[in-house]
């Protein structure tokens, strides 16, 4: 008799909730980048050094989850993912300086990469014939859980609770996850499955299709992951709340994905891929003139954009190029956040540069951090960051442009396939 029962609402809950927690990580970093560079003395680059290491753990583990998940088993990938996330939070706390906080962001980030590569191959091996649709379902609650971590964030900010605070408050939603999943049974992957031989996944994820999209995802999460964590900085003196604005874009990025079977309905992938590029580009643009409510608008823009591109991209892959298995979905996973790591310490490089000219010459920065609200230092202070964010944000939407091209080739190409071979996939 067969034993084997697969629970699989509760584990598709369980890793939403470890999504969450993902999730949850990156905006309240985000909300913490300016704090943690006064409290320790850090540099512009500095800060960006440590919040690119949650990125590079974050792409190193998920392509080392691909490449072992089918020999290791999906439960030992998340009970890594628990235990690092437990101690980089903790660790976290205990920094005392950039090798301390590098390290136990590392250590997060590492976690986070084992819970997406995971995710990836539970959800598309559970809901076979609507891989697309469940991966965008499931990814709903990365941008709810920036949501989440941006309002505790703001909250925590305006109660004047501290940054350590903050990091704690991932803790719980961590010890849920890991309950969640105590004593579960996992299916195996597709590519197992389906019987495909590990070389044939290999050779899959080496055709000129996989390396185009490949391509490709190292822009989009650039795009949106890269700014997405600069932009409560970038916005810190634009009249509101910068991180109410990353709460804004993540919330309008939740229903878009919550939308997107819908919308899958009525365009092709690479059409809404296309679509999400002009409006990323317009909506960068944009940030970078807006000034004061009329930023909401902006943002708004933006996040129409950016909500499709990584569950569309991942979910496009999975269908289109099924026999690279867990490996590629990996790949793509792992390229989009090592684009990641490798623009969040130019993006802060930029923005350093382009907030020393706007400095008045002589000025010294570290004492303009230190100067009263209100006062002469202050008011200049908040005005070269107006000045620097808007340049920043004009050069990050050369990602954006650069897509358009790319998925507007990707579109035409494809639909003149199909029309002159409509049976061709």
């Amino acid at each position: 008799m067969d034993t084997y029962v697969l629970n699989k609402s509760r584990l598709f809950t369980a890793a939403s909730v470890a999504l969450v927690v993902t999730a949850m990580t990156f905006a309240i970093r985000a909300n913490l980048l300016g704090p943690l560079g006064e409290e320790f003395g850090l540099s512009l680059s500095e800060i960006g050094e440590i919040a690119s290491a949650a990125f590079w753990g974050f792409t190193v583990s998920m392509l080392i989850g691909g490449a072992i998940c089918d020999v290791v088993g999906i439960r030992l990938m998340y009970w890594i993912a628990f235990l690092g996330h437990i101690l980089g939070l903790i660790l976290t706390i205990l920094s005392v300086g950039y090798w301390s906080l590098f390290l136990s962001t590392l250590l997060v980030g590492l976690a986070n990469g084992f819970i997406e590569s995971a995710s990836y191959t539970m959800v598309s091996s559970m809901y076979t014939n609507e891989k697309a649709k469940k991966i965008n379902d499931w990814h709903i609650w990365f941008p709810m859980g920036i949501v989440i971590g941006g309002v505790i964030a703001y909250g925590c900010t305006l109660l004047d609770l501290g940054w350590k605070i903050q990091m704690a408050v991932m803790i719980p939603p961590t010890l849920v996850y890991g309950f969640m999943f105590l004593g579960q049974k996992f299916p195996k992957s597709e590519r197992v499955t389906m019987g495909v031989s590990t070389s044939e996944m290999i050779r899959a994820c080496f055709g000129p299709l996989f390396i185009f999209m490949v391509f490709c995802m190292l822009l989009t999460g650039a795009t949106e992951l890269g700014t997405n964590q600069w932009i409560a900085e970038l916005l810190s003196a634009v009249g509101v709340p910068s991180i109410l604005l990353l709460v804004f874009i993540n919330g309008i990025m939740a229903i878009g994905r919550y939308n997107a079977g819908a919308i899958l309905k009525r365009t092709s992938s690479t059409g809404l891929l296309f679509f999400s590029a002009v409006f990323s580009f317009i909506g960068l643009q944009w940030l970078g003139l807006a000034q004061g409510y009329v930023s909401f608008l902006a943002a708004g823009v933006f996040a129409v954009g950016i909500c499709f591109f990584w569950p569309t991209m991942i979910g496009f892959v999975s269908e289109n190029i099924p026999k690279s298995g867990p490996l590629g979905l990996s790949i793509m996973g792992s390229v989009g956040l090592l684009s990641t790591a490798l623009i969040m310490p130019i993006f802060g490089r930029v923005y350093e540069s382009q907030l020393s000219n706007a400095i008045p010459q002589g000025a010294n920065y570290q004492e303009m951090l230190k100067a009263e609200v209100g006062s002469y230092n202050h008011n200049i202070l908040n005005e070269a960051k107006v000045i620097a964010g808007s340049d920043t944000l004009m050069y990050a939407s050369i990602l954006p442009a650069i897509l358009i091209l790319a998925f507007g080739i990707l579109f035409f190409v494809r639909k003149k396939r199909r029309t002159m071979a409509p049976k061709q996939i």
